[in-house]
């Protein structure tokens, strides 16, 4: 079974793609912040993490530089899902480590794709 690291302070959001991988036989970790996600790719080693980009603290862009370069965690492919869709937010994403930036709202067959399409 494939586990997704979901990292979004939205509840609203959060319970999105929660009720979407679980409803598509996906293992759901969760994390309300860039900081715990960090500690919890670090611990669990998710097969991708699905990253929000504006959070308190510690933002996306943080979170995702940190574990695509860290030495456990750099193989975890990071797809930054966001409502920044200028695309100087999506090339300064990809440039953070980045292998997918989608635009919220996501639809569940676009996301299905590229988490499909990023752990291949």
């Amino acid at each position: 079974m494939t586990t997704v690291l979901v990292i979004d302070d939205s509840p609203s959001e959060m319970a999105k793609f929660r009720d979407i991988l679980v409803k598509n036989n996906f293992q759901v970790l969760e994390a309300i912040n860039g900081e715990q996600g960090c500690a919890m790719a670090a611990e669990h080693l998710p097969d991708v993490i699905l990253m929000d980009v504006v959070m308190p603290e510690m933002n996306g862009f943080q979170a995702t530089r940190k574990i695509t370069r860290g030495k456990t965690t750099a193989h975890i492919p990071v797809v930054m899902i966001s409502t920044k869709t200028q695309e100087t937010d999506r090339v300064w994403g990809k440039r953070q480590g980045a292998k997918e930036y989608m635009s919220k709202p996501v639809d569940e067959r676009s996301l299905l794709d590229v988490i499909r399409k990023v752990t291949e």
